[in-house]
This record gives structure tokens, sequence and C-alpha cells, in this order.
């Protein structure tokens, strides 16, 4: 091993499975200005009715306020306020041709209106929903969706990122969901919340180190490292749906090799793998099955946390073969490897965005990490959070308008979400133990 201590310093990390934390500090009269928001897309105003009672067992007006909390974490869209209505505060009904006053909620500031009735279904309960596009007086949606009362706030941010979808193009994420990593039951174990934080839950209870999870494309799985087998690192899969088995992969691997991580590809078909090969981590491609496994890096060197662009076509990932931890891009068989950051000592925990645009990465400014940016070609590097306080392992939405990150800014670390024009910061956890290690999962489907 060299004698470098940074490369000391990560290997230890990693085999602590802690994050890989990092790196660059450029000067502050250096950094480039940078644009990474739609200039076709602002902030609108959306007026939300109650909807029309009719479904057993569901509160229209709670279920008003979850569709209005869900539009404002969007980002996309503020609530107007009930009061200053000039028509209806109540859906009376929808009927097959609806009509509006469209002025008296143009005069109100409304881009959009939000209508609907619930009723009962078979089975549970029905929501159907009209968005008007008020400065236009047209209809762009009009839809249905089916539940149980209790999936009630589900259903109501789906109404919500369909309304987004209306005016922007691409839904938005209050119905997707972020797993973690928390002590707060007494060890290290997965977590699964809302994409706002609700409904947090468990969903191990190993009592062993568990790290790194990530989700499958299509949400029905998550991958995550655990010290439950043999007490070393090996890569397991928690199953909700399909067809997948859950339980420990590379199962024909030498039950010695330490497996550190395990990361889908956007087909889902393929898993990059940080194993260990003569006592440094590498980076393997094997198949969902953990089957033909391909090794990509060759190299002395610790080479981990693989993050995969959104054609499946390339890998960025962190190795210290230059001396000190570094982001770099390689082709998906290994091949065209090329150093992305320069400036600093660290740079770690890479996280392509989805429209391919940036990777999103840890930097060590000082004592203490912040998210920065980095175009796949190394041309445009600049800050995204900065605090006196450490930010660490970004990880995007799936429409590419946010990311969380985990932060010790309130001393113990939690996990938060901020647009990614820097705005729209919101702490998604609080109580005890440190939660760390965010994984924001697909659309669900």
């Amino acid at each position: 091993m060299r004698g470098s201590a940074d490369r000391v310093h990560l290997l230890l990390r990693v085999l602590a499975l802690s994050l890989l934390a990092v790196a660059s500090a450029a000067r502050a009269e250096d950094r480039p200005a940078v644009v990474v928001t739609n200039p076709n897309e602002h902030t609108f105003k959306a007026a939300v009715q109650e909807f029309a009672p009719g479904a057993p067992g569901l509160d229209v007006a709670h279920f008003r306020q979850d569709l209005v909390d869900a539009l404002d974490f969007s980002g996309i869209f503020t609530s107007i306020d009930p009061g200053a209505f000039l028509g209806p505060k109540r859906t009376a009904s929808l009927g097959s041709e609806p009509a509006i006053t469209c002025p008296d909620w143009a005069q109100i500031g409304a881009d959009a209106l939000v209508q609907g009735e619930t009723s009962a279904a078979a089975g549970g309960i029905a929501v159907d929903f009209l968005v008007w596009d008020v400065p236009r007086c047209r209809t762009p949606l009009r839809k249905r969706y089916t539940g149980s009362a209790s999936d009630s706030r589900r259903i109501a941010k789906r109404v919500a990122d369909d309304v987004v979808a209306a005016f922007t193009g691409k839904p938005g994420v209050a119905s997707t969901e972020l797993t973690f990593i928390s002590s707060r039951s007494g060890s290290q174990e997965v977590w699964v919340m809302d994409a706002d934080g609700g409904n947090q839950r468990q969903a191990t209870r190993n009592r062993a180190i568990n790290a790194f999870p990530s989700w499958t494309p299509d949400g029905s799985s998550i991958l995550y490292m655990s010290y439950q087998y043999l007490r070393s690192p090996h890569l397991f899969r928690l199953v909700r749906s399909g067809s997948e088995r859950p339980g420990r992969l590379f199962e024909s691997l030498d039950s010695k090799a330490a497996v550190y991580r395990g990361v889908p590809d956007p087909s889902g078909q393929r898993i990059a793998a940080v194993v260990s090969v003569d006592g440094a981590p590498e980076i393997f491609v094997v198949d969902a099955d953990g089957r033909n496994p391909r090794r990509l890096t060759h190299d002395p060197a610790i080479d981990v946390s693989p993050t995969w662009s959104p054609d499946g076509k390339r890998i960025a990932f962190v190795s210290d073969r230059a001396g000190s931890p570094n982001i770099y891009v390689m082709n998906d068989d290994g091949s065209n490897v090329k150093r992305l950051t320069f400036d600093g000592g660290y740079n770690a925990a890479p996280a392509w965005s989805p429209d391919g645009r940036w990777i999103a990465y840890e930097v060590r400014v000082g004592g203490q990490f912040d998210i920065w940016l980095i175009d796949p070609e190394g041309q445009t590097n600049a800050p995204l959070v900065t605090h006196p306080k450490s930010d660490e392992n970004p990880t995007w939405a799936p429409d590419g308008r946010k990311l969380a990150f985990a932060s010790t800014r309130r001393g113990r670390s939690d996990i938060y979400s901020i647009d990614v024009d820097g705005e729209n910061l919101r702490r998604l956890t609080d109580g005890a133990g440190d939660n760390k290690m965010p994984s924001w999962g697909p659309y669900p489907r």
C-alpha cells in the first residue's frame, strides 16, 4: 500500500462503512457560475378546491391539505389561500362537461385550478380530479385513482405529481421514497421514508452493521451491504414486490470475499459492485442474478463508489490511483478511464443526475464536506450546498430537480432535501440516532 495519508484514510472509511466523504476546495474567486435549472420553469400558483365528498372514510379537508403539502414540496407550485378564492372553495361535481369562470381564478393569480370528487369504489375509494390551465382556460389533465381509505395520502401525492407534470412535462416526486441508514434503533439498519420525510419505517432488523442502500430502477428491491453474514461485508437484497429472491447476493463468490456495495444499472439487468480483490476494493459489473462477473478496474489503488450514467453506458467512481481520492469516469466495460476532479485532495461519493448533465459529489473544504456539481466532461465545477457543518452523500430525485443528502448541521446526522438551484432546503429526519447514506427511489409504478 502507498504511504499516502489520504489513501489510508479512504481505505479505513470503506472498511468502517462510513461515507466516502470528500473533496476539493477551489478558491471562491475561481468558482464558475452554473445554471442547473430549466429557464422555462418557474413557480406556479395553484388554487386547490376541497374535493366533493362521497368516499367512505375519506376526510376531504385532510385530503386537500395533503395535496397542497405535496404541491408545495415540489418547489414548482405554491398554493393560494382559499380565503382569496373568488370561486367556490369546494368542487360541487366534476360532471361530464365541467366549466369554470376562468377570470375569477385568473384574478387571484392562479395558474392552475385543481378540482375533484371522491366516491366509493370496489374495495375502497375512488378519487377523480381535473386540472385547469387557468390562463388558457383549458383542462390539460383529467384522471382517476383508486385504493383504500388508508391510501388517501399516497393518492394525494400522486395527484400533486400529476399536476406538476401537466405544467412542466415532468412529474413531481412527492410520491417517491428514500431509503437510508439510521442508528435510531440502536444499530445501523436500513430505513425507508416518503420523499417529504413522512411515514418513516424500519426495513431491516438484523442488528448488524448495514450500509449503502440502493434502489433497483423499478423500486421493487433495495440492495445494501451488511455484516450479518460471517461478520464481514456482503451484498443483500430486500424485496417488497416482484419475483426477485431476498437475501445474500453473489453466493457463488468465495464467502470470504468482501462485497462493499452494489448499484443497479438503469435497466436493472446489471449491478456495479465493489469487491475486495487482493486486499483492495475493485469495481465489477455482474448480472442482476449474480452471474457473469466482469472486472472493470485493474489498479492497486482503491476503486469504489460506482454510479451509472442514465443511459447505462458509463460509470463514475472514486479512485486514489493518483495519490488521493478523486472522481473518474469510464465506459461500462472499463475502457476509456478519465479523471474528472483535480482541485483539492479529497473528492468522493459521486451521483449521476437523471438527465446526465451533472455529477454531484462531496468536497472537503477545510474540516467539513460540501456538495459540488461537475459535468461529466469535467469542464464546469461549482458548489451546490455549502455550510460550516458537513453535507455528504448526495442522491438525486428521479426528476433531477432535487437532491437529498446527509448533514451534521444539527449536530447529529440527518437527511435533508434541496432543490437543484439551492433553494427549498428541508430537513426530512429528526429525533434519535444518526441518519445517513440516503438513496432516492424511482417513480412509483
